[in-house]
């Protein structure tokens, strides 16, 4: 296949996965917002950006489809789509992306003066641009990215200084998309020439144990020479650091930007230095032990990016001389024998000692990845109603594999009958998975934080786990709560609220699974691959309630901000609305939900900390029980499920059996709640 068959094959596929998108949200997504959704997650998932929240706005001479605020408010992304839609490699007028980058630099100076004053507060749009206008005294870096599905060319944008903020300017078009989006090469490897960045040569201490996979250099980079590679590179230089997203508010952090303001020459003495990875160096030997470094590969900051981002901010905001700073650093080249997929994470993992991280492996080759792929090509799932053939859910662990899995059918015939049995609306990536089992386990707070938070989240979840690995009973299921999910989502759009869809979603499912004890028939739905009319109805309702909460924040706060906030999902949590009774009938018994179909479900793994607080509900006695449970029910104080689990752990503690990790969780909150209302047990 020629490259300009594989560019339109790859055009294809946006329109494609564009379209099932914006099916899936029937009317209530337009296909552009669909459009930027994908492309946000490509670029995530390349690395070049943290994330984002698509947010169309087109004024006056200005246009905007997303934006991205760093969590210490620093870095500003924002995201203008040009989506094409045809399936064609055509080309985009140059004319075009320059009026596309005039209009988002207009943009961006209209809400730093605030934008946003003049807008209705009820709509997602005021909530970015009031955003931007809440970061604009910290801000240091804003990045303006032209996204388009045709191909095109553009002249240099030098960066510029706005105020006091470097904004630079960066056009994804076809072709650069189709390099960065696909399962064997997720992201554009940097490469540095130190000759061009460096007033002098950069002298290391080279060593090579025998039989390793790598060599290590250890050196000395000032740090001027630093902030000059983040300001090129930005968060690309940190796409291994398992701690990608920079904030100013840990201890560790504060006393970086002490020491660099008020001691630089202490700089080298207190600092723990970087680890860096590349997976080619090109050096000078010196004969002597030393070499210096003359270019590097794939350079990537596997650990240090508290002390980078730092570094790039004092320089910035705190005007610190950061030529003064001198920065330890060792870099290890992964040999063409080593694998730098496995290497790579270890050597984050081991030098990390500066602040406490909860290690787990974020790549697609986490064990959990492979099983849930391996699954989801070998179970099928029941033909929907009115439709004879069996579908299967495509479970992408890597971006780019249900593309690569369609182009293995060479035939137009092939391809429409492989699709037949994988609908791109039946994709689900492990970001999706994160969102869906996140809402289900009763964190929207978390899901509101967008995706790649969200999904870091998931992990580190898991693996404080312990080790799980899927079986098909919990694929059924997780793919039943995306079903679920899925269909809110269309419940949602058919309401037009006019903003903050995901977050609605996420809260009304939460809201289900902790009103129903999480009793939803998701069997039921897996065989039906649709939710009951039911509950569908009751989602109308509730969906709405969903939306007032979220969308009327106090104190005028940020909507955005809000649904990120403990006390947000709390308030909602405490919701009062009855369950109808048709919706009571279809749910499971509390047996059925903790007995063998559920038996090896993630959430039912036990961390050290659980299996404490199993030990504690264990503790309390059968008499204690019964005795809430009956309190309840006389003063009418807790709710009906609450009765009942309370009656189910008096019937455990008396046969002595433990409770599962969900009753232990659920059942200690039940008794805190009772006893803050009068209960004497």
């Amino acid at each position: 296949m020629s490259e300009n068959e594989e560019l339109q094959a790859y055009a294809r596929n946006i329109q494609q996965d564009v379209i099932a998108r914006a099916d899936a949200a029937e009317d209530g997504a337009l296909r552009a917002e669909a459009f930027t959704e994908l492309m946000i997650e490509c670029l995530a998932e390349a690395s070049e950006i943290d994330d984002g929240t698509p947010c169309d706005f087109e004024g006056r001479g200005m246009r905007c489809s997303g934006y991205y605020v760093s969590e210490d408010n620093d870095r500003l992304d924002l995201f203008l789509s040009l989506p094409r839609l045809d399936g064609m490699a055509a080309s985009v007028p140059k004319s075009e992306i320059d009026t596309a980058f005039k209009r988002l630099s207009t943009f961006l100076a209209k809400a730093l003066a605030g934008l946003h004053k003049g807008m209705e507060e009820a709509l997602d749009r005021y909530d970015m641009c009031r955003s931007i206008w809440d970061a604009r005294n910290d801000l240091s870096h804003v990045r303006l990215f032209v996204i388009t599905d045709g191909l095109a060319t553009i002249d240099r944008i030098e960066n510029e200084m706005v105020g006091g903020i470097e904004v630079s300017s960066h056009l994804w078009d076809l072709k650069r998309l189709q390099r960065a989006d696909s399962s064997g090469s997720s992201r554009e490897p940097i490469r540095i020439d130190f000759a061009k960045v460096s007033a002098r040569p950069i002298r290391c201490i080279v060593s090579s144990p025998p039989d390793s996979g790598y060599r290590c250099l250890l050196t000395m980079l000032p740090g001027d020479l630093l902030v000059e590679l983040y300001r090129q590179f930005g968060p690309r230089l940190l796409e291994r650091n398992v701690r990608s997203f920079l904030q100013l508010k840990g201890k560790v952090n504060q006393g970086i930007r002490k020491t660099i303001i008020d001691e630089p020459q202490m700089f080298l003495a207190f600092n723990n230095g970087l680890s860096v990875t590349a997976a080619g160096l090109t050096i000078r030997d010196n004969g002597d032990g030393t070499a210096d470094l003359l270019a590097a590969d794939d350079f990537q900051i596997v650990n240090g990016g508290q002390t980078t981002g730092s570094i790039f901010r004092a320089s910035r905001k705190d005007k610190a001389d950061a030529s003064r700073l001198q920065v330890p650093v060792k870099i290890t080249e992964i040999l063409s024998d080593g694998d730098i997929e496995d290497i790579a994470p270890r050597i984050s993992q081991s030098a990390n000692n500066q602040n406490k991280v909860n290690m787990a492996d974020f790549s697609s080759n986490h064990p959990f990845h492979r099983a849930m792929q391996a699954l989801s090509r070998s179970v099928w799932a029941p033909a929907a109603a009115g439709a004879q053939r069996q579908t299967r859910w495509f479970f992408e662990r890597a971006r780019g594999q249900y593309h690569d899995a369609l182009a293995q059918n060479r035939t137009p015939t092939e391809r429409k009958a492989w699709e037949a049995i994988h609908p791109r609306r039946q994709l689900v990536t492990k970001t999706d998975l994160a969102k869906y089992e996140q809402s289900w386990s009763q964190l929207p707070q978390i899901v509101s934080r967008h995706g790649q938070k969200c999904y870091l989240d998931f992990m580190d979840r898991l693996e404080k786990r312990g080790s799980f690995i899927p079986d098909e009973a919990y694929f059924r299921h997780a793919m039943a709560r995306a079903i679920l999910f899925k269909q809110t989502e269309r419940i949602v759009s058919r309401h037009k609220f006019g903003g903050y869809r995901a977050n609605v979603v996420t809260y009304a499912i939460a809201w289900l699974s902790h009103h129903t004890a999480k009793r939803i028939d998701f069997d039921s739905i897996w065989s039906a691959q649709d939710i009951s009319p039911a509950l569908a109805a009751f989602l109308e309702i509730l969906t709405i309630h969903a939306h007032d909460h979220v969308a009327t924040p106090p104190g005028g706060q940020n909507v955005t901000e809000w649904c990120k906030k403990d006390a947000c999902w709390e308030g909602f949590r405490d919701f009062a609305l009855a369950i109808p009774a048709a919706l009571e009938a279809e749910l499971v018994t509390r047996e059925r939900v903790n007995g063998s179909a559920s038996a090896h479900a993630l959430e039912e793994h036990a961390s050290a900390d659980e299996a404490e607080l199993i030990a504690r509900v264990s503790a309390v006695s059968a008499e204690t029980w019964f005795g809430l449970s009956a309190w309840a029910k006389d003063t009418q104080t807790l709710q009906s499920w609450q009765r009942g689990l309370s009656f189910s752990l008096g019937k455990l503690a008396r046969a002595g059996r433990a409770p599962t990790r969900r009753q232990a969780v659920q059942g200690e909150a039940i008794i805190i709640e009772a006893r803050s209302l009068g209960f004497k047990g």
